[in-house]
């Protein structure tokens, strides 16, 4: 079999598949089933399928679903007018990476901390600063999303650097813009995240925070809320603004007219990581 695109119903048995995502989901019966995207090997066939509860028992460990794991199926099928596969059995061929290593974690949070420096505001600065001292351990960790971009052990703090460079460059050519305004938003712009997402160390899992559910709307409320409160006005809407429209999660819509043209930078920025930046554990090397 050279590719399963040669085939409108390939055998999956015979191919090595990779977890692109996958998430633990309840029927409206409440019984656990799950959802995962797969992939081939050669990246040219992509396919959804689900687990429904009899067959996930099986599976009680969690880390046998990471993303970027690579499996091979035992049985499964494709009942009639049913645009998923059903997943039965498969057996794990290898491990995928949880994320980035110590190191390179380490590393990237240095790069961070230079930005940081390239703050001429001495109140920002230190904001920012004080802000990345206390909550260092959990930064370095935190994934980016759980499924869309950059999910993975460190994928905040990867998203962050990407986002920083990415206005560095932009900035290069446009030299009237606060360099320091922007590189506080693009640090603190997903930085609620941290508490909005829950990540497993040993196996990978993403999951959500209730409790921060329950006290903040998003992670992009918190980051708005907490630069207002700190007197920091323009930071604060530019974060408002980057998921662009109200029902992606912003607070503030960018289709609302006379906005400061700055409102509008972050979001580019931030779009721009997460559709080609690292985006999933698979891209790390």
């Amino acid at each position: 079999m050279d590719s399963f695109k040669d085939f409108e119903r390939p055998d999956l048995r015979l191919a090595e598949l990779m977890i692109v995502s996958s998430s633990l989901q309840k029927t409206k019966r409440g019984d656990d089933y799950r959802r995962l995207n797969l992939k081939s090997a050669d990246g040219q066939f992509n396919f959804s399928a689900v687990m429904w509860s009899n067959d996930l028992r099986k599976y009680p460990d969690e880390k046998i679903f990471r993303s970027g794991n690579t499996i091979k199926l035992m049985k499964y099928d494709l009942p009639a007018n049913y645009s998923d596969y059903v997943i039965h059995d498969f057996v794990l061929i290898k491990e995928g990476k949880v994320g980035l290593s110590e190191q390179q974690r380490e590393e990237i949070f240095a790069a961070v901390l230079e930005y940081v420096e390239l703050i001429q505001d001495d109140k920002l600065k230190n904001f920012v600063s004080e802000l990345l001292k206390e909550y260092a351990e959990a930064f370095k960790i935190a994934p980016a999303a759980k499924s869309i971009h950059h999910n993975y052990l460190g994928g905040l703090l990867e998203h962050t650097f990407e986002c920083l460079e990415i206005a560095k460059d932009f900035m290069e050519k446009h030299p009237k813009i606060d360099k320091g305004t922007v590189y506080a938003a693009c640090i603190l712009h997903d930085f609620g995240k941290i508490w909005e997402y829950t990540i497993d160390l040993n196996s990978g899992v993403i999951g959500f925070n209730t409790d921060f559910q329950k006290k903040w709307l998003t992670h992009s409320q918190w980051g708005f809320s907490t630069c207002m409160a700190a007197g920091f006005d323009l930071v604060a809407k530019m974060i408002a603004a980057h998921h662009s429209r109200t029902e992606w999660g912003a607070v503030l819509d960018l289709d609302v007219q006379d906005l400061d043209p700055m409102c509008y930078i972050l979001h580019h920025i931030d779009d721009l990581s997460a559709k080609f930046g690292k985006i999933t554990v698979m891209d790390l090397d």
